[in-house]
Parts: structure tokens; C-alpha cells; sequence
């Protein structure tokens, strides 16, 4: 099996498209429809990557970004942001809030795992 990821967005379609590249891919995939749902799961799960969307219900992503890098257990879990968000000032705040890494949906399947890989061994 290969590493666990955890994917974080309030659209199921999305949340089923990215487990099958992932699954295809031979990652263990694991999801959260949201910030607040996503810090229940790493609390339960060993999680490798986390993959987050910025606008979710409850809990954004950027908040989620922060509150990861608090815990101790998991603040040097990498985080890539997937969001329609490509504004210079969302990537910067991302970045500030310690995202790893920024992928712009669309996106391309191979991009994706070429990404995951640069970030996770």
C-alpha cells in the first residue's frame, strides 16, 4: 500500500475524482468534507499528505492549514491546496498559513501524482 492521504472538500465529485487517481496510483485515501471533519480524521488516522479546498463549510481550508500546523502530532504533514483560487493574494495567504504546495483545478491527473510525489517519497 502506498502512503495514506487525506483529501478535504466539500464536493463529493471532487472528492471521488481525486480518490480514483489517487487509488489508481496505489495510494490509501481517506476524505473529509470539510476542515473541521479532516482534524477528527488525522486524529484517527497515520496520514501521510493532506490535499485540502479553500471554500468549505464549517472549516476553509487555509483555516485548516493553520490549525495542522498547531498540532503537534501532525504540523509537518505536508498540505497541498486544490482550489479554483489562483489570485496571487490566496496563494500568498496559503503559503503564509504553511500550505506545501498549490494545485488550480482543473487539473491534469498526471500533474497531480508528479506533485504528490515532489512532496512525499
Amino acid at each position: 500500500m502506498g502512503a495514506s492521504i487525506l483529501i478535504v472538500d466539500d464536493s463529493v465529485s471532487i472528492r471521488q475524482s481525486v480518490r480514483f487517481i489517487l487509488e489508481q496510483s496505489g495510494y490509501t485515501v481517506f476524505e473529509a468534507s470539510d476542515g473541521v471533519e479532516a482534524l477528527k480524521r488525522l486524529g484517527e488516522q497515520k496520514i501521510q499528505l493532506i490535499i485540502t479546498d479553500v471554500n468549505m463549510p464549517n472549516m476553509d481550508g487555509l483555516t485548516l492549514v493553520k490549525k495542522v500546523r498547531e498540532t503537534a502530532s501532525v504540523k509537518f504533514v505536508p498540505i497541498l491546496v486544490l482550489t479554483t483560487e489562483s489570485q496571487g493574494s490566496v496563494v500568498e495567504e496559503g503559503k503564509k498559513a504553511g500550505a506545501t504546495g498549490w494545485i488550480v483545478k482543473p487539473f491534469d491527473d498526471q500533474k497531480l501524482i508528479d506533485t504528490i510525489k515532489k512532496v512525499i517519497p
